[in-house]
């Protein structure tokens, strides 16, 4: 089974966070939400609080094949700024694994230089920081292990692309009809 982690700074976008939790488990995927705090606990930039699964420290990152940055903020400030989140997600890109952002969150991706090259979206007024990136407006868009999306909107179609990563196409358009979705086109 495929295993994802999905990371929580204080100030994350909930909608973005937990649409690609809820998905991915309904689609069968092992998903762990951790903090990059040092509580299990993280409040959203909308106040909701979640409680994760663990704490950074106690993350197992051989055993995941995704790591997911939602946006919000400050949450994506947050996430950017933890040393060891970002060390994980420059071992994960040069070790060809999968990594995804949504939102405000693909421009630490351009921070980092991963975008070089690549089609990459995010939200609106952020496009100058995916460095080096072909931009799109587009709700998902997928590069090689690079996986980028635009928003709130877009969270549904950027769940749904990671089960189609995983599980493929064929199961995340069953998962789009069981939850009564349309995707974008």
């Amino acid at each position: 089974m495929r295993k994802i982690a999905v990371f929580f700074g204080e100030g994350y976008e909930e909608i973005e966070a937990l649409t690609v939790v809820d998905i991915c488990r309904r689609s069968g995927l092992e998903v762990e939400m951790v903090s990059i705090t040092d509580e299990r606990v993280a409040t959203g930039s909308h106040g909701i609080t979640v409680q994760t699964d663990r704490i950074f420290r106690e993350a197992d990152f051989a055993g995941y094949d995704m790591l997911v940055l939602p946006g919000g903020m400050p949450g994506t400030k947050n996430l950017e700024a933890h040393g060891g989140l970002m060390a994980q997600v420059d071992a994960f890109y040069a070790a060809g694994k999968y990594i995804a952002a949504i939102c405000a969150a693909p421009s630490i991706f351009g921070h980092r230089g991963i975008l070089k090259g690549r089609r990459a979206c995010s939200y609106p007024g952020f496009e100058s920081h995916l460095e080096g990136a072909q931009v799109t407006a587009g709700p998902v868009e997928i590069s090689d292990n690079v996986v980028t999306s635009r928003g709130m909107g877009t969270a549904v179609d950027f769940a749904l692309a990671i089960v189609g990563i995983f599980n493929g196409t064929g199961k995340a358009a069953e998962m789009a009809e069981a939850i009564v979705y349309r995707q974008s086109e």
